[in-house]
Protein backbone atom coordinates (compact mmCIF):
# COMPACT_ATOMS: atom_id res chain seq x y z
CA UNK A 1 0.00 0.00 0.00
CA UNK A 2 1.49 3.17 -0.72
CA UNK A 3 2.01 5.65 1.66
CA UNK A 4 0.69 9.12 -0.73
CA UNK A 5 -2.52 7.16 -0.45
CA UNK A 6 -2.82 9.11 3.03
CA UNK A 7 -2.00 12.48 1.62
CA UNK A 8 -4.04 15.49 1.91
CA UNK A 9 -3.37 19.30 1.53
CA UNK A 10 -3.49 20.73 4.90
CA UNK A 11 -2.98 24.79 4.95
CA UNK A 12 -0.53 25.95 7.92
CA UNK A 13 -3.12 28.25 8.58
CA UNK A 14 -5.35 25.28 10.36
CA UNK A 15 -2.46 23.85 13.00
CA UNK A 16 -3.44 24.85 16.36
CA UNK A 17 -0.33 26.54 17.95
CA UNK A 18 -1.91 27.45 21.33
CA UNK A 19 -4.79 24.82 23.17
CA UNK A 20 -8.08 26.71 23.51
CA UNK A 21 -9.37 28.30 27.31
CA UNK A 22 -11.84 26.05 27.35
CA UNK A 23 -10.66 22.25 26.93
CA UNK A 24 -14.67 21.58 26.13
CA UNK A 25 -14.64 24.51 23.36
CA UNK A 26 -13.43 22.85 20.24
CA UNK A 27 -15.18 21.50 17.78
CA UNK A 28 -16.42 17.86 17.46
CA UNK A 29 -16.79 15.85 13.80
CA UNK A 30 -18.89 12.19 14.81
CA UNK A 31 -17.83 10.13 11.44
CA UNK A 32 -20.10 6.94 10.89
CA UNK A 33 -17.60 4.71 10.00
CA UNK A 34 -19.90 2.57 7.66
CA UNK A 35 -21.32 5.48 5.36
CA UNK A 36 -19.10 8.14 5.98
CA UNK A 37 -21.43 10.39 6.88
CA UNK A 38 -20.55 13.19 9.26
CA UNK A 39 -22.09 15.44 11.74
CA UNK A 40 -20.24 18.72 12.91
CA UNK A 41 -20.79 19.39 16.96
CA UNK A 42 -18.89 20.91 19.77
CA UNK A 43 -16.63 18.39 22.48
CA UNK A 44 -19.06 18.85 24.93
CA UNK A 45 -22.12 17.02 22.66
CA UNK A 46 -20.06 14.00 22.96
CA UNK A 47 -22.12 12.56 25.97
CA UNK A 48 -24.96 12.74 23.32
CA UNK A 49 -23.16 10.18 21.10
CA UNK A 50 -22.12 7.66 23.62
CA UNK A 51 -24.13 5.11 24.64
CA UNK A 52 -25.31 3.09 28.03
CA UNK A 53 -23.91 0.12 28.34
CA UNK A 54 -20.99 1.03 26.04
CA UNK A 55 -17.01 1.99 27.75
CA UNK A 56 -14.39 4.61 27.31
CA UNK A 57 -10.74 3.69 27.60
CA UNK A 58 -8.40 6.45 28.34
CA UNK A 59 -4.53 6.45 28.62
CA UNK A 60 -3.17 8.25 32.50
CA UNK A 61 0.02 8.52 31.14
CA UNK A 62 1.66 12.15 32.49
CA UNK A 63 3.75 13.95 30.15
CA UNK A 64 7.86 14.67 31.72
CA UNK A 65 8.81 18.14 31.34
CA UNK A 66 11.70 16.52 30.01
CA UNK A 67 13.39 19.18 27.93
CA UNK A 68 16.28 20.72 30.15
CA UNK A 69 18.32 23.95 28.77
CA UNK A 70 21.74 23.40 30.55
CA UNK A 71 25.05 24.62 30.44
CA UNK A 72 28.37 22.77 29.18
CA UNK A 73 30.43 23.27 32.34
CA UNK A 74 34.02 23.03 30.65
CA UNK A 75 32.51 26.08 28.09
CA UNK A 76 29.81 27.67 29.27
CA UNK A 77 27.68 26.60 25.84
CA UNK A 78 24.39 26.47 25.86
CA UNK A 79 22.93 22.92 25.52
CA UNK A 80 19.47 21.53 25.20
CA UNK A 81 18.81 18.12 26.66
CA UNK A 82 15.33 16.00 25.70
CA UNK A 83 14.84 13.07 28.57
CA UNK A 84 13.89 9.98 26.63
CA UNK A 85 13.79 6.96 28.60
CA UNK A 86 15.06 6.44 32.39
CA UNK A 87 17.34 3.61 31.74
CA UNK A 88 18.62 2.78 35.43
CA UNK A 89 18.56 4.65 38.75
CA UNK A 90 19.28 8.10 37.60
CA UNK A 91 20.66 7.20 34.26
CA UNK A 92 18.58 8.43 31.22
CA UNK A 93 18.51 8.08 27.26
CA UNK A 94 18.37 11.66 26.04
CA UNK A 95 18.44 13.61 22.54
CA UNK A 96 20.98 16.39 22.42
CA UNK A 97 21.03 19.61 20.60
CA UNK A 98 23.76 20.29 19.58
CA UNK A 99 25.00 16.66 20.21
CA UNK A 100 28.55 16.92 18.83
CA UNK A 101 29.58 19.21 21.41
CA UNK A 102 28.75 16.74 24.37
CA UNK A 103 31.43 13.61 24.61
CA UNK A 104 31.56 10.81 27.18
CA UNK A 105 32.81 12.33 30.20
CA UNK A 106 30.95 15.98 29.22
CA UNK A 107 29.50 17.64 32.22
CA UNK A 108 26.69 19.63 32.01
CA UNK A 109 24.66 21.94 34.59
CA UNK A 110 20.88 22.97 34.62
CA UNK A 111 19.40 25.40 37.38
CA UNK A 112 22.83 27.32 38.72
CA UNK A 113 24.38 23.52 39.60
CA UNK A 114 20.71 21.98 41.04
CA UNK A 115 21.29 19.46 38.66
CA UNK A 116 24.11 17.86 36.63
CA UNK A 117 24.19 15.59 34.79
CA UNK A 118 27.50 13.71 32.77
CA UNK A 119 27.64 11.70 29.32
CA UNK A 120 28.41 7.99 29.74
CA UNK A 121 27.35 7.22 25.74
CA UNK A 122 26.94 7.64 22.57
CA UNK A 123 24.23 6.93 20.03
CA UNK A 124 23.41 7.66 16.65
CA UNK A 125 21.01 10.86 15.56
CA UNK A 126 22.08 13.02 18.68
CA UNK A 127 21.84 10.15 21.09
CA UNK A 128 23.10 10.40 24.60
CA UNK A 129 23.79 8.55 27.61
CA UNK A 130 23.59 10.71 30.95
CA UNK A 131 24.16 9.81 34.81
CA UNK A 132 22.20 12.24 36.60
CA UNK A 133 23.59 14.03 40.17
CA UNK A 134 21.23 16.02 42.14
CA UNK A 135 20.23 16.45 45.69
CA UNK A 136 16.41 16.44 46.57
CA UNK A 137 13.68 14.20 44.58
CA UNK A 138 14.61 14.06 40.91
CA UNK A 139 10.82 14.43 39.75
CA UNK A 140 10.30 17.51 41.47
CA UNK A 141 13.54 19.04 40.19
CA UNK A 142 12.27 18.12 36.69
CA UNK A 143 9.22 19.78 37.82
CA UNK A 144 10.94 23.14 38.54
CA UNK A 145 13.41 23.00 35.75
CA UNK A 146 11.90 21.25 32.98
CA UNK A 147 10.33 22.04 30.40
CA UNK A 148 6.85 20.88 28.41
CA UNK A 149 8.46 18.65 25.20
CA UNK A 150 5.93 20.08 22.77
CA UNK A 151 5.46 18.73 18.82
CA UNK A 152 8.12 20.22 16.59
CA UNK A 153 4.93 21.43 14.80
CA UNK A 154 4.07 23.89 17.63
CA UNK A 155 6.46 26.49 17.47
CA UNK A 156 4.24 29.12 20.10
CA UNK A 157 5.58 29.03 23.71
CA UNK A 158 3.39 27.19 26.31
CA UNK A 159 2.32 29.75 29.16
CA UNK A 160 0.17 27.19 31.40
CA UNK A 161 2.20 23.56 31.09
CA UNK A 162 -1.21 21.90 32.46
CA UNK A 163 -2.49 22.54 29.16
CA UNK A 164 0.13 19.56 27.71
CA UNK A 165 -1.61 17.49 30.54
CA UNK A 166 -4.94 15.20 30.71
CA UNK A 167 -6.91 16.17 33.58
CA UNK A 168 -6.32 12.50 34.60
CA UNK A 169 -2.93 12.27 33.80
CA UNK A 170 -1.41 10.14 36.59
CA UNK A 171 1.23 7.70 35.61
CA UNK A 172 4.97 9.80 34.80
CA UNK A 173 6.87 9.00 32.00
CA UNK A 174 5.67 10.48 28.11
CA UNK A 175 7.47 12.61 25.83
CA UNK A 176 4.19 13.73 24.18
CA UNK A 177 0.48 13.72 25.66
CA UNK A 178 -2.13 11.42 24.41
CA UNK A 179 -3.98 14.63 22.98
CA UNK A 180 -7.34 12.80 22.46
CA UNK A 181 -7.57 13.38 26.23
CA UNK A 182 -6.90 16.99 26.15
CA UNK A 183 -10.77 18.11 25.25
CA UNK A 184 -11.99 16.46 28.77
CA UNK A 185 -12.54 17.64 32.00
CA UNK A 186 -13.97 16.51 35.49
CA UNK A 187 -17.20 17.72 34.60
CA UNK A 188 -17.30 15.79 30.87
CA UNK A 189 -16.30 12.47 32.84
CA UNK A 190 -19.00 12.96 35.20
CA UNK A 191 -21.54 13.48 32.90
CA UNK A 192 -20.13 10.49 31.04
CA UNK A 193 -20.93 8.32 34.02
CA UNK A 194 -24.04 9.24 35.07
CA UNK A 195 -25.13 8.44 31.52
CA UNK A 196 -24.50 4.75 32.40
CA UNK A 197 -21.21 4.69 30.18
CA UNK A 198 -18.20 2.79 31.54
CA UNK A 199 -14.58 4.41 32.27
CA UNK A 200 -11.17 2.58 32.11
CA UNK A 201 -7.70 4.10 32.13
CA UNK A 202 -5.05 1.80 30.95
CA UNK A 203 -1.12 3.26 30.30
CA UNK A 204 0.69 3.68 27.22
CA UNK A 205 3.97 5.98 27.37
CA UNK A 206 4.07 7.97 24.30
CA UNK A 207 7.43 8.30 22.44
CA UNK A 208 9.02 11.10 20.28
CA UNK A 209 8.59 7.86 17.79
CA UNK A 210 5.25 8.81 17.53
CA UNK A 211 6.01 12.23 15.30
CA UNK A 212 8.54 9.88 13.16
CA UNK A 213 7.58 10.32 9.83
CA UNK A 214 7.34 7.31 7.45
CA UNK A 215 10.29 7.52 5.52
CA UNK A 216 9.65 4.72 2.96
CA UNK A 217 7.32 4.36 -0.21
CA UNK A 218 5.23 1.35 0.78
CA UNK A 219 3.42 0.92 4.13
CA UNK A 220 4.05 -2.74 4.69
CA UNK A 221 8.30 -1.47 4.76
CA UNK A 222 7.54 0.78 7.90
CA UNK A 223 8.81 -0.52 10.90
CA UNK A 224 7.02 1.10 14.14
CA UNK A 225 9.09 2.42 17.37
CA UNK A 226 7.95 0.18 20.80
CA UNK A 227 6.13 2.21 23.58
CA UNK A 228 5.72 1.10 27.09
CA UNK A 229 2.23 -0.06 28.21
CA UNK A 230 0.75 -1.46 31.05
CA UNK A 231 -3.19 -2.59 31.96
CA UNK A 232 -4.31 -3.93 35.28
CA UNK A 233 -6.52 -6.57 36.29
CA UNK A 234 -9.80 -4.67 36.97
CA UNK A 235 -9.60 -2.36 34.00
CA UNK A 236 -9.12 -5.80 31.36
CA UNK A 237 -12.38 -7.61 33.62
CA UNK A 238 -14.30 -4.40 33.50
CA UNK A 239 -13.28 -4.17 29.24
CA UNK A 240 -14.12 -7.89 28.82
CA UNK A 241 -17.16 -7.31 30.88
CA UNK A 242 -18.97 -4.52 28.84
CA UNK A 243 -18.00 -6.76 25.50
CA UNK A 244 -19.55 -9.66 26.59
CA UNK A 245 -22.71 -7.49 27.74
CA UNK A 246 -23.11 -5.93 24.07
CA UNK A 247 -21.19 -2.51 24.86
CA UNK A 248 -19.04 -0.74 22.42
CA UNK A 249 -15.92 -0.02 23.24
CA UNK A 250 -14.08 3.43 22.82
CA UNK A 251 -10.65 4.06 22.58
CA UNK A 252 -10.31 7.98 23.60
CA UNK A 253 -6.61 8.56 21.03
CA UNK A 254 -4.93 6.04 19.30
CA UNK A 255 -2.41 5.47 21.91
CA UNK A 256 -5.16 3.60 23.91
CA UNK A 257 -6.28 1.82 20.64
CA UNK A 258 -2.57 0.67 19.93
CA UNK A 259 -2.97 -0.90 23.84
CA UNK A 260 -5.64 -2.59 23.72
CA UNK A 261 -5.40 -3.99 20.00
CA UNK A 262 -1.75 -5.01 20.91
CA UNK A 263 -2.87 -7.15 24.26
CA UNK A 264 -6.31 -8.08 22.11
CA UNK A 265 -4.63 -9.77 19.12
CA UNK A 266 -2.50 -11.95 22.12
CA UNK A 267 -5.34 -12.88 23.91
CA UNK A 268 -8.44 -14.27 21.45
CA UNK A 269 -9.27 -10.79 21.98
CA UNK A 270 -9.50 -10.62 25.33
CA UNK A 271 -8.18 -7.97 27.43
CA UNK A 272 -5.76 -9.44 29.87
CA UNK A 273 -3.72 -7.66 33.13
CA UNK A 274 -0.21 -6.88 31.37
CA UNK A 275 2.56 -4.89 30.33
CA UNK A 276 5.64 -4.54 27.89
CA UNK A 277 6.38 -3.00 24.73
CA UNK A 278 3.89 -2.48 21.73
CA UNK A 279 5.39 -1.61 18.49
CA UNK A 280 1.62 -2.69 16.79
CA UNK A 281 1.42 -0.66 13.27
CA UNK A 282 -2.40 -0.48 12.22
CA UNK A 283 -3.16 0.53 8.80
CA UNK A 284 -6.13 -0.30 6.77
CA UNK A 285 -6.92 -4.07 5.97
CA UNK A 286 -5.87 -4.65 10.04
CA UNK A 287 -8.79 -6.73 11.46
CA UNK A 288 -9.74 -4.71 15.15
CA UNK A 289 -9.96 -7.59 17.74
CA UNK A 290 -11.48 -5.31 20.40
CA UNK A 291 -12.12 -1.53 19.53
CA UNK A 292 -15.51 -0.52 17.96
CA UNK A 293 -15.17 2.86 18.53
CA UNK A 294 -11.99 5.87 18.66
CA UNK A 295 -11.79 9.57 19.77
CA UNK A 296 -9.33 11.10 18.00
CA UNK A 297 -7.52 14.51 17.12
CA UNK A 298 -6.85 15.58 13.52
CA UNK A 299 -3.34 13.70 12.27
CA UNK A 300 -0.54 14.65 9.61
CA UNK A 301 -0.75 13.82 6.18
CA UNK A 302 1.22 10.45 5.48
CA UNK A 303 1.56 9.50 9.40
CA UNK A 304 0.86 6.24 10.66
CA UNK A 305 -2.08 7.25 12.80
CA UNK A 306 -3.95 8.73 9.70
CA UNK A 307 -3.07 5.06 8.95
CA UNK A 308 -4.61 3.64 12.42
CA UNK A 309 -7.81 5.60 11.99
CA UNK A 310 -8.06 4.71 7.98
CA UNK A 311 -8.24 0.90 9.26
CA UNK A 312 -10.89 1.67 11.71
CA UNK A 313 -13.23 3.86 9.25
CA UNK A 314 -11.98 3.46 5.50
CA UNK A 315 -9.44 5.33 3.95
CA UNK A 316 -11.92 6.52 1.80
CA UNK A 317 -14.28 7.69 4.59
CA UNK A 318 -11.56 9.36 6.44
CA UNK A 319 -9.89 11.41 3.44
CA UNK A 320 -13.43 12.64 3.04
CA UNK A 321 -13.91 13.34 6.11
CA UNK A 322 -10.55 14.99 6.75
CA UNK A 323 -11.32 17.20 3.15
CA UNK A 324 -14.28 18.20 5.29
CA UNK A 325 -12.76 19.45 8.23
CA UNK A 326 -10.05 21.55 5.97
CA UNK A 327 -13.23 23.29 4.20
CA UNK A 328 -14.92 23.68 7.76
CA UNK A 329 -11.65 25.47 9.39
CA UNK A 330 -11.02 22.69 11.96
CA UNK A 331 -7.85 22.78 14.04
CA UNK A 332 -5.26 20.11 13.74
CA UNK A 333 -2.87 17.95 15.59
CA UNK A 334 -2.15 18.14 19.14
CA UNK A 335 -4.32 21.29 20.66
CA UNK A 336 -6.86 20.84 17.47
CA UNK A 337 -10.41 20.02 17.28
CA UNK A 338 -11.48 15.89 17.78
CA UNK A 339 -13.15 13.53 15.49
CA UNK A 340 -15.19 10.77 17.05
CA UNK A 341 -15.83 7.67 14.62
CA UNK A 342 -18.70 6.27 16.31
CA UNK A 343 -19.40 2.59 16.50
CA UNK A 344 -22.39 1.11 15.26
CA UNK A 345 -25.52 0.28 18.00
CA UNK A 346 -25.78 -3.45 18.75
Amino acid sequence: MDVNDFDFELPDRLIAQTPLVDRTASKLMVLDKQTGEVKHRQFRQIIDELDAGDMIVLNDTRVLPARLIGIKEDTGASIEVLLLKETGKDEWETLVKPAKRIKVGTIVTFGDGRLTAECTGVMDQGGRMFKFRYEGIFYEILDALGQMPLPPYITETLDDQSRYQTVFAKERGSAAAPTAGLHFTEEILQAIKDKGIGIEFITLHVGLGTFRPVSVDTIEDHTMHAEYYQVNESTANAINETKANGGNIIAIGTTSARTLETIATENDGKIVASSGWTSIFIYPGYEFSILDGMLTNFHLPKSTLIMLISALATREHVLAAYNEAVKENYRFFSFGDAMFIKPQKK
